[in-house]
C-alpha cells in the first residue's frame, strides 16, 4: 500500500516489515460533540487500517482523548473543558466523558472500527512528565520564567519540514503559544507544561510546580509509549499539520534521537455548501443532524469516498441523498443473491492500495452494477469484496424508516389544519415534511406518507 506522506511530499510505501503496523491518529478534544468534519479525518484512519487488514496485515491504532490541556484559539480566553463545564454547570469531567460517549457513538454509527486503545490525557500526565523531564535533559526544554517549560524551537535544526515553515519567519503571538513577556527564550517556543497561575481546576503537581500540560506533549508521549518509540501511520486533519504535528516531530524525534514517523498522513478540509463549517456561519453539521433527518448514517460515509481524502470536500444534503439512495440499491441487490465466497479483484484493491482512491474504487461498483453481462452474483461479489475496505454494511438488511418526534409532530398539526379547513397551513407543513424526505398523499381516510430520499433538501 501506497500513500502520501506529508514530509516527504511524496507517495511513500507503508512499511509492514514488522509483525504488525502501528497506527496513531489524533482523537477529539471532549468538550462537545465532534462534528462531521473530525469524523472525516477519523474515517481516513479506518480506511488506512481496513486496506492494510485486506492486504493480510495486522494493525495496532491508537487514538487520545483529549479531556484536559490547551487553551482556546484566543489566548485570553480560558482552557475549552472549563469553559464548556462552567457553561454546563458540572464538573469538567463529567463534560469530557458526556462527550467522550457521544465520540463513541458517532463512531460506531459510522462502522468505524474501534482503535485498540483510547488513552485519556488525564490519565497519562505521568507519561507526560517523564517525556519533559527527559526533553530537559537532552538539552531541548527548559524553565521559563514564568513557571512553565518550553520545547527550545531553535534545538530541533529540521523544525519546519513537515509544515514548510521556517523559524525565522514565524511571526510572535501564534495561537495557543502566547506566555507572558519574555518568559520564553524565543518566540516560537512552546509550552509543555502550563504553569497553574490562577487556574484551580484541571491542575496537577509536578516537579515544576502545580500546572497542566501543553497541548502537543500529549501526543508524543502516547504514541511513543504506547507505539513502542516507532509509528508506521500518523494520521489527522491538515488543520493539525502546523503547529501540532510539527511540534510533535520535534518533541519526539528529540527524545528518541531518531524519525519517530514513517508515513504522516492528513485529511483535508470539509466545506459544507460551500462555506467552512464554523459555529459563528451557523453551519456546523453534526452526524445527528443527518440521521434527524431519516438518513442512514453510513449515506455521509459513502459521500466521502466519493472524494479524494487529501482533497478539499464540498458536502451538500443533496450529496447525502444521493449517497443514501445508493445504499438502498445496493442492499437490495446483495439481499437478491446468497451468501457467496468472496474473490479477489485486483482493480478494486489496486484502488485501494494506490493512496486510497476511493473514488476509483466505486467508479468500478458503478460500472459492474451498470454492466448487463456481469451475473447479478459476480456483482455482489465486487461489492462485498469492496466493502471490507468501504464499511458500508452492505449485508445489512433495511429496516423500516423510523420517523423523529419533530416529524411525528408535523404529521399531526398537518392533519389537525386538514381536519379545521386551514389549507394554507396544511401546504406549509406539507413542505416542511418534503424537506425531510417524505411523500404525502391525501384521502378520504387522512392522509398517508412514504419515505422518498430524493426529496430530502
Amino acid at each position: 500500500m501506497r500513500i502520501y506522506d506529508t514530509l516527504s511530499r511524496d507517495l511513500k510505501e507503508v512499511n509492514t516489515t514488522s509483525s504488525t503496523v502501528s497506527m496513531y491518529c489524533c482523537g477529539p478534544t471532549v468538550y462537545r460533540d465532534v462534528h462531521v468534519g473530525n469524523l472525516r479525518t477519523f474515517l481516513l484512519s479506518d480506511l488506512i487500517r481496513r486496506t492494510l487488514e485486506l492486504n493480510g496485515n495486522s494493525v495496532r491504532l491508537i487514538q487520545n482523548i483529549t479531556d484536559v490541556g490547551h487553551l482556546s484559539e484566543d489566548f485570553h480566553e480560558e482552557d475549552k473543558m472549563l469553559a464548556q463545564s462552567r457553561l454546563e454547570n458540572r464538573d469538567p469531567f463529567s463534560v469530557a466523558r458526556h462527550y467522550e460517549a457521544g465520540f463513541h457513538s458517532d463512531l460506531k454509527d459510522l462502522n468505524i472500527i474501534p482503535a485498540d486503545l483510547y488513552p485519556r490525557a488525564s490519565d497519562c500526565i505521568a507519561l507526560m512528565q517523564d517525556l519533559i523531564n527527559r526533553l530537559i535533559a537532552g538539552g531541548f526544554a527548559y524553565c521559563g520564567s514564568d513557571g512553565s517549560v518550553y520545547f527550545d524551537a531553535t534545538s530541533f535544526p529540521s523544525y519546519g519540514a513537515l509544515s514548510g515553515n521556517r523559524l525565522d519567519a514565524l511571526k510572535p503571538g501564534h495561537r495557543y503559544e502566547y506566555a507572558g513577556e519574555g518568559a520564553k527564550k524565543f518566540h516560537a517556543d512552546w509550552a509543555l507544561w502550563k504553569s497553574a497561575g490562577m487556574r484551580t481546576e484541571m491542575i496537577w503537581d509536578s516537579p515544576w510546580g502545580a500546572g497542566f500540560p501543553g497541548w502537543h506533549v500529549e501526543c508524543s508521549a502516547m504514541s511513543l509509549h504506547f507505539l513502542d518509540a516507532h509509528i508506521n501511520v500518523h494520521v489527522g486533519g491538515m488543520d493539525l499539520r502546523f503547529p501540532h504535528h510539527e511540534n510533535e516531530r520535534a518533541q519526539s524525534n528529540a527524545v528518541a534521537g531518531e524519525e519517530c514517523v514513517d508515513l504522516w498522513v492528513h485529511g483535508e478540509h470539509l466545506l459544507f455548501e460551500g462555506r467552512k463549517m464554523s459555529k459563528s456561519a451557523g453551519n456546523v453539521l453534526r452526524l445527528s443532524d443527518i440521521t434527524n433527518r431519516g438518513f442512514d448514517p453510513l449515506a455521509i460515509r459513502l459521500a466521502f469516498l466519493e472524494n479524494r481524502y487529501r482533497s478539499q470536500m464540498d458536502l451538500s444534503w443533496d450529496a447525502i441523498a444521493a449517497a443514501h439512495s445508493t445504499l438502498i440499491r445496493w442492499r437490495k441487490l446483495v439481499r437478491s443473491v446468497p451468501v457467496l465466497s468472496l474473490k479477489v479483484h485486483n482493480g478494486l484493491l489496486q484502488a485501494f492500495n494506490e493512496d486510497l482512491d476511493t473514488p476509483k474504487a466505486i467508479q468500478i461498483l458503478r460500472a459492474i452494477e451498470k454492466d448487463s453481462k456481469e451475473s447479478n452474483v459476480a456483482k455482489v461479489e465486487s461489492l462485498l469484496y469492496a466493502d471490507k475496505v468501504l464499511g458500508l454494511d452492505l449485508s445489512r438488511a433495511e429496516t423500516e424508516t423510523q420517523l423523529t418526534d419533530e416529524v411525528k409532530d408535523l404529521l399531526a398539526q398537518r392533519a389537525d389544519a386538514r381536519a379545521k379547513g386551514k389549507w394554507d397551513e396544511s401546504d406549509r407543513i406539507r413542505e416542511l415534511l418534503e424537506s425531510f424526505g417524505l411523500s404525502l398523499q391525501d384521502g378520504p381516510a387522512g392522509q398517508s406518507w412514504s419515505f422518498d430520499a430524493s426529496k430530502r433538501s
